[in-house]
């Protein structure tokens, strides 16, 4: 049985606090195979992770050979193991200002998982971002599972006789040591969840469960493609240097708060990047705005409060 797609999402009920992840494998011909956990105390970042994890060593463990396509909601899932990898690794898994990469031991199984898995398909693994809450299927599928188990229950997820799942894995006569590690991750997750698998009385704040789709880029302050018709190009060098002067001096600021483990408000964050405070919440719980991952922390009374995480 061929896997066409793979769809994977984290979620936490607070930043840190009790978390979820799911990863979904849609099959050729109809069929689709659905696996989640739980951590007591985690971060979404690294529920995003551990259900990317578990979509490739379901893909490892399979022996597909065919190409496939991973959708996630995360830019930083994406972009962590596509692009800053290579930079973390050669920098001894320290960032740019030489701080440890956060989650670099999820991370290390991840890359360990993702080179495997491409030298067994015929061609490498494609990874694409999808909108969360836009109304694409597998992702809000996703969503339904990772919740479910951060808020301590025990969702009814599908599962696919056909593919081999991770608990009986495909491996040579000599077991592989990344294979056993991720395991032994996705096993204790699913002790876990079970656990906790009490119904607890919470009520998920509207804002967290907003449509998170992405604002036009040429509303935020990191588009790539503003630069094209950028007002700026027909202002004097003179201003254009002033411009630039107030940018590096932002994004200090952006450096120190990070650095420092600032929170901020919605409205401080928005001041920082230029944008609308709309720009800002309409993105969902977990983004990249240029050097750093912004991650709902929590909200206190009327107000959310974001975390600056330097990446790069």
């Amino acid at each position: 049985m061929v896997i066409e797609s793979l769809y994977t999402d984290g979620a936490c009920s607070g930043n840190p606090g009790p978390g979820g992840w799911a990863a979904i494998a849609y099959l050729v011909g109809g069929g689709v195979h659905e696996l989640g956990g739980a951590a007591a105390h985690t971060t979404n970042n690294r529920m995003e992770i551990q259900g990317a994890i578990a979509a490739l060593d379901l893909l490892l463990s399979s022996g597909q050979t065919d190409t496939v396509t991973l959708y996630t909601d995360s830019e930083y899932v994406k972009k962590g193991i596509t692009a800053w990898i290579k930079g973390w690794k050669n920098k001894s898994w320290k960032t740019s200002t030489g701080k440890p990469v956060v989650n670099q031991d999820l991370w290390e199984t991840l890359d360990e998982l993702h080179q495997q898995v491409n030298q067994q398909l015929t061609r490498p693994l494609r990874w694409e971002v999808v909108r969360g809450h836009s109304g694409n299927e597998g992702n809000e599928r996703c969503d339904v599972i990772a919740r479910a188990f951060s808020l301590g229950r025990s969702p009814q997820m599908t599962q696919d006789d056909r593919l081999m799942t991770t608990a009986e894995p495909k491996t040579p006569t000599k077991p592989d040591k990344t294979l056993k590690k991720v395991h032994k991750l996705l096993n204790d997750d699913r002790i876990e969840a079970q656990n906790t698998a009490v119904e607890r009385e919470e009520t998920i704040q509207s804002s967290s469960t907003i449509a998170q789709s992405f604002p036009p880029e040429r509303t935020m302050a990191d588009s790539s493609s503003a630069a094209y018709n950028d007002p700026s190009e027909n202002l004097p060098r003179e201003l254009r240097v002033v411009q630039l002067q107030n940018t590096v001096e932002t994004l200090h600021m952006a450096d120190e708060i990070a650095k420092q483990g600032y929170l901020i408000t919605s409205a401080e964050l928005a001041d920082l990047m230029d944008v609308n405070a709309s720009a800002v919440t309409s993105r969902g719980d977990n983004w990249v705005w240029r050097n750093w991952v912004v991650s709902r922390v929590r909200r206190e009374g009327n107000q959310i409060l974001w975390q600056l995480e330097r990446v790069d």
